[in-house]
């Protein structure tokens, strides 16, 4: 009985939640959940769109040959983020998030769980069940966790947007397309060109 109530935990209706990455590691939700200030954010129990998962292989591939034998390491989802606000204990951490990607340069932030602490840079890949959570609730968070750099793709649209952190806030240069060259600040040296990243995604 304990189980199935576990099983369907209703998402708190508070602006903030009760939940913690304690309470995280024991559910069994059949989809993904991730937790904003405490509050439960469920994502699609069926898989993404087929061009989500082209994206997220081809720009990881980039990403992984492009860091070989460097400090910074990239993962994808499923991969645990928490960002910690004063303790790290598990009871007192309130957002942990599966970015579909990340790239973590201080080797200390990472364990056997995951990462703890911010990402140096994080991409998400829209779904159409995901945008809001994306551009309102992780924007925020990650620019208040100090996230470096946070890139945003539209796979259906073909672009992208990137926030850079500067004293504090993000910054963007704007909607970027095919024709443009992507450039990180972050990551120094690794570029994108958007007309021959998606010229085979469909």
């Amino acid at each position: 009985m304990e189980e199935n109530k576990l099983d369907t935990v209703n998402e708190p209706q508070a602006e903030y939640g009760m939940y913690s990455y304690a309470d995280y590691l024991t559910w069994q939700f059949e989809e993904v959940v991730e937790l904003i200030r405490g509050k439960i954010f469920k994502k699609a129990a069926a898989a993404p769109k087929r061009i989500h998962q082209r994206v997220s292989v081809k720009l990881v591939s980039k990403f992984y040959h492009f860091l070989e034998g460097q400090k910074c390491q990239v993962y994808d989802a499923p991969f645990d983020v928490r960002f910690p606000k004063g303790s790290k204990e598990d009871h007192k951490i309130h957002d942990v998030v599966q970015p579909d990607i990340c790239v973590i340069c201080d080797p200390e932030k990472l364990d056997d769980r995951g990462c703890l602490g911010a990402p140096d840079l994080i991409v998400e890949i829209l779904s159409p069940g995901n945008s809001k959570t994306e551009l309102k609730h992780k924007y925020s968070l990650y620019e208040s966790h100090g996230v470096r750099e946070y890139w945003i793709i539209h796979p259906e649209n073909q672009d992208l947007l990137i926030y850079t952190l500067v004293d504090g806030k993000y910054i963007t240069t704007g909607l970027l397309t095919s024709g443009d060259v992507v450039e990180s600040t972050v990551i120094e040296g690794f570029t994108l060109d958007l007309e021959e990243f998606f010229k085979d995604i469909e």
